[in-house]
Order: C-alpha cells, then structure tokens, then sequence
C-alpha cells in the first residue's frame, strides 16, 4: 500500500471532454488554500510509513516549446530533458507550470526497498500504489520499477493506435492505456511523460485502490489528486461542514475508474493549457467484466430442476454428488455425463485469488523475521466469522507456511453480546477443527462511541467524500480492525471478568484480506431478494450489474482509505478479474436461489464453496452487515438520533452527516 498525490498549479485546466460546458477558471494562487502540501504528506504517510519522497516538475514555456525542468527531494533541479536551452537561460518570468508529485510507500513487494516518486534517465516520473498479478511479468521484483521500465517503452500517443503525431516512439508495442488495460491486480497511479509533455493518472476499472481528484474551481483552480483527503489545517469544521465557507466534503470526489491523460500546451493568451482526456480499456477481456454480462440469467425448468437437485444433493454428500444426480431419472434424461460444479471451479479461483494476495516477497519475509518472531502473523483477515470471511481463512490456511500465525481481527461494540463476536467464536473454534495445527489468533478489539470522539473526526477525513451515517460507522469498525488493537485468550496473561486467561494483543500483519464483492456477485443483499421477488432473473441481474459498477463508488476507495491509515494494505480476494469472470460464466441461478430461505439460496454458490472446504457450520449463516454485526449501528443510532426507533424513521443510514454547502 502506498500514498500517492499531485498537484498541478498555474496551468489552466480544460475539463471539456469530461464535463460539458465547462468552463475553465482563471487561474490565480489561492490565498488560503484548504490543504497545505503538508496536511498531503501526512495524510499519506499514515499510509505509507516506510518512506515519504516528492519530486517537483516545472514547465515553462518560451512561446515556441514547451520544456521541463525535474526537481529533486533536496531542491536541486536536476538536468533538463529534451530541452535545448539552459537552465541559466531562463528567466523566472517564463516559469508558467508545477506538477508537485509526493509518493508514501508501505513496502510490501520486491527484493529492496524502493522510494517513490520514481524517476528514470528520460525524465519520467511515477508514483504507484498497487500490485500486478498477471499482465506484466514482474517475478520477485518491485512492482512500480517494473512497470516503469514498461511504461517508459510505451509510445506517447493518447491514442490507443500508435503512430500518431506526438508518438516519438513509432517502434513502442503498447501505449499507456494498452499498457495498463493489460494489468491484473489493483492499482492508481500518476505519471508523467516528459517526451510528450503528457500527465497521465488512473486506477484499474474496479476502483480497488482509493484515488480522489479536485478539479479546478473558482475557489481553488488547481487539480489536485491524492489517495486520501487531510484534515484541513485551518480553523475548524464547523457544525455544517464548512470551513471558511468552503464545504470539506464537496472538496474532493472519487475519481471515476479508468485512464486519463493532460496533455500540456502553450495557449492562446501565452498561459500554458492542460487538455483533460479519459481514455477507453483496450483490453477486450477486461471490457467484458467491465459490462458484466453474464453467460445465462433465466434457467429454463430443466436447468433448474438440475440446479436444485445439485444443491440438495450437496447438502447431503459433498463428495458423492455426482453419482446421486446421474442416478436421478429426471436428470439422466437430460445430460449423459457428469458435470464439474459451478462450485467447483468458484473454489479453485478463489484459492488461486488468495495465493496471490497472501504471497510474501523477499523483503517481506525479511521484515517479518526482523527481530520478530518467526511464527509472526504476516497476514490478517476481517473476521465476522460469517460466510465470507470463514471462506477467505480457510484459503489463507492452505496458501500460507504452517509456521505462521493468523490473526482474526473482530470488531465488537457491544463486547460477547455483539453477533458477529458470537459468530466469530463460533467460527475460529470451527476453523481450529479444520485446521488443528494452524494457530488462530482471535482479536477481540472491543469498543464503544464515546470514548472515540477524535478518532471519529479523523475518520471524517477518511470517509471524505463519502458522508452518510453508514459510511461513518462502516468506516469506524474498518479503522479500529485495521489498527488491530485487542486481546488474545488462551495465552499466559491477565485474567478477565469470567475467568478467562487474556493478553493484550496488537496484530502486526500489513496484509489484511476482506470481503468485498462477495455480496454483490453471490446475491447476498436483502434488496437482490426485494428485486427478485417483482422482476425475476433479469432484474435481479440487472440489480447485481449496478452493484458492481458503482463498489468504487460505494464502498472500495472509501474501505481502502480507512484501512490503509493505520499501515495496512486491504485485498480483496473476491475482486480479482479471473474471479469476476469465473463467475460471469456461471448461470445465474447456479449463483443463488433466492426462491430459498435467508441462509440458504443467497449466496448459494458460496455456501457450497464452504461445505466443500468442510465449513458446515459457516455454510448455513445469514447475510450480516459489519455494521449491524458490531452493533456499531445501534449505538450510532442512539447517540445521533435518541433510539434505533428513531433512526429507522429518519432512514438514518442514507443521512447525510454534513449540511448543505454554503
């Protein structure tokens, strides 16, 4: 996990393309900017502790060319690229643009330590905040100096055909958004392109890594991304959510997924032009998931007779399913041969997601084993004890040295009474069946509203632009579990009030798996049954499409901020691509059967994705928000509207926290 930011001032900003009858402010030095460049490095290095580095770019123009200039972290411009005049012939009056790039990296991947931003012999700078799993073949190397070696052989069309006028690389393979559409794994980045004078920025067609952006305004005409919104520096946030007038939430937006370019020139007035431009995936494959049309929606009787006997059967005999559904005679007229399960290929996908996700690099097991332990957790994960998560441990056992501990992170706000401490308990004593050998670490991170009034304000920032009672508390109990602070039992240690041995206990794993997308790709929300119930196949697929197309929206980037400040890097296993389009080829009535009982059709498939891993009592457990399931929403509830009565009327989890802007 990294931080990333930029800030491009004294450029106009052309946002036509993307907005229509925009109109570009007129660009002036703010006098009292919202965020200092230092609230930005704090912000990120809360994400990124390891290192913190920027770089500067200053363009100038001298009415026939533009050139730029690269200054390093200890303000010594470096050597100009592809200019053909001297830094001392140039006069301060011809300075016209800065591009201030500012990288925090938590060093996870590669062999050695790497300081963002990156900048190699042509004058490219980039600063990265992912990982590539396929696409790019990266080994045990870092993942932003390879795909900087890659980027820097890409031609510098914006077009997705090389060879067009500002391509000096006739001979390149790929152009930057070619070169990234081919990428399998989460990612945002900036990156700058001195040849052509373009400014490219992103984050993969999921929204897996956070990126916000401000476009110029009035107030502030600078173009402003970072992975995360500061506290403002100035005053305070008043009860409406303004500081000086300018509403903190109306700042900053999600960055809508894709690739985007800022191709820079001379304008008309002499003032440098930044054209902004979206550019379309090129990869045909990734399109496909990006559309999310499934292989088949409606079953015809047939199908789903076979459908439902598979199911029965399996919740029978998970390993003699084949024989009971060939020697059924209503199905053997139908199919002559055995057929391999939906659910069978989801769990060789998913154990495929999590090996990715859980495997340690060299530097990482050098951290792990420095003056630590060897036994150290390296890899924690969310932990309800529900479905999803009992899922994800299960696979995390069979992916990761027997050596290592798992940590199970469990947040509660209503101690043993909360259910997903219940379901928690319930689930690490079935995992320990499971997997006797494996130890588990349950950490019970308890906590309550009142003692967290300033940790509620910073996760504000966090949440920013996200700003409803939901994302508050949804946003908390990922904050608290992130930090993994809690208490361990079974260990030598204090003694509770029941009696039981306990230990204070702070996970120390930087990789926490989660999740997400689970819900919206199985049918696990009460509102696909709602839809379902008045509009059959087709709307409860159409209802699952609009779910996965706006999680970066909804939930990734607010998710990823809120975990990411405490040094942690959230995964989600369930959002890898060769998942999505496992799914995408499996019909949608093998997906759920909503025809069924709570805790039985939703989520079909991956219910019996964990009786096949032998999660029997995981299997049969209902959909639980983490909201409700940490009892974080009641107490939400009671302080901000005096009873869960109340809230219910006021449909609390859809208000917004902050008035509207001035």
């Amino acid at each position: 996990m990294c931080g990333i930011a930029l800030i491009i001032s004294g450029i106009r900003i052309n946002l036509s393309t993307l907005i229509p009858k925009y109109t570009s402010p007129l660009y002036y030095i703010p006098q009292k900017a919202l965020f200092s460049i230092e609230d930005i490095k704090e912000a990120l290095r809360r994400r990124g502790p390891d290192s913190l580095g920027t770089r500067e770019i200053h363009i100038y123009s001298n009415n026939s060319e533009i050139e730029s200039f690269v200054k390093d972290d200890d303000g010594v411009l470096s050597e100009k690229h592809d200019c053909n005049v001297s830094v001392n012939g140039l006069g301060g009056d011809y300075l016209c643009g800065n591009l201030q790039f500012i990288g925090a990296t938590l060093q996870l991947r590669g062999n050695k330590p790497v300081i963002q931003p990156l900048l190699d012999p042509r004058g490219n700078v980039l600063i990265y905040n992912g990982e590539i799993y396929e696409g790019i073949d990266i080994g045990d190397n870092n993942d932003t100096e390879i795909l900087m070696e890659h980027m820097g052989q890409c031609c510098t069309c914006t077009s997705l055909e090389c060879g067009g006028i500002k391509c000096s690389f006739q001979e390149a393979h790929n152009s930057i958004p070619e070169l990234l559409s081919k990428i399998k794994g989460p990612w945002a980045l900036i990156y700058w392109q001195a040849s052509s004078k373009i400014l490219w920025f992103g984050r993969d067609a999921f929204g897996r890594r956070s990126l916000l952006v401000h476009w110029p305004t009035r107030d502030d005409p600078r173009l402003l991304l970072s992975s995360v919104s500061p506290q403002p520096s100035i005053n305070e946030i008043s009860e409406n959510g303004d500081v000086d007038g300018m509403a903190v939430p109306d700042y900053w937006e999600e960055l809508p997924c894709g690739v985007y370019s800022v191709y820079i020139s001379d304008g008309i007035d002499g003032k440098l032009v930044g054209e902004v431009t979206k550019h379309q995936w090129a990869d045909p494959s990734l399109l496909d998931l990006i559309r999310w049309e499934r292989c088949a929606v409606e079953p015809t009787p047939e199908e789903n007779y076979i459908s439902h006997r598979k199911f029965c059967s399996l919740e029978r005999a998970v390993h003699g399913v084949h024989i009971e559904i060939l020697s059924d005679p209503g199905i053997t007229s139908v199919i002559k041969e055995p057929l391999l399960l939906p659910s069978q290929k989801l769990l060789t996908a998913l154990k495929d997601s999590v090996r990715r996700r859980a495997t340690l690099s060299s530097i990482s097991k050098a951290a792990v084993f420095h003056g630590i332990k060897e036994e150290v957790a390296p890899v924690a994960v969310l932990f309800s004890g529900g479905l999803d998560s009992m899922i994800i441990a299960s696979l995390l056992h069979q992916c990761i040295d027997a050596k290592y501990e798992i940590d199970l992170l469990n947040v509660s706000f209503d101690g043993s009474r909360a259910p997903d401490r219940i379901s928690a308990l319930a689930g690490v004593n079935e995992l320990g069946k499971f997997a006797p050998s494996r130890r588990w670490n349950l950490v019970e991170i308890d906590s309550d509203l009142p003692s967290l009034s300033a940790e509620t304000k910073h996760v504000m920032s966090l949440l920013n632009p996200a700003k409803t009672y939901m994302d508050l508390n949804i946003g908390i109990a990922l904050w608290l579990a992130a930090r993994g602070e809690g208490r361990v039992y079974e260990r030598q240690g204090n003694i509770d009030a029941n009696g039981c041995d306990y230990t204070c206990y702070k996970s120390n794993a930087r990789i926490l798996l989660v999740g997400s997308g689970a819900d919206e790709q199985c049918a696990g929300y009460g509102r696909h049954k709602t839809k379902y119930k008045h509009s059959s196949w087709f709307g409860l697929h159409e209802e699952m499409k609009l779910d996965m197309q706006r999680i970066w929206k909804r939930n990734l980037g607010r998710d990823d901020r809120c975990i990411a400040d405490s040094g942690k890097e959230a995964r989600f296993p369930f959002l890898d691509e060769n998942v999505i389009g496992t799914l995408l080829d499996i019909p949608l009535w093998e997906i759920a059967d909503l025809d069924q009982p709570s805790g039985i059709g939703d989520k079909k498939i991956l219910r019996e994705v964990a009786r096949m891993l032998g999660l029997s009592g995981a299997a049969g457990l209902p959909k639980r928000a983490i909201q409700f399931g940490t009892r974080i929403a009641r107490e939400s509830n009671k302080k901000n509207f005096g009873s869960n009565r109340a809230a219910n009327q006021a449909s609390a989890g859809s208000v917004v926290i902050y008035g509207p802007s001035k």
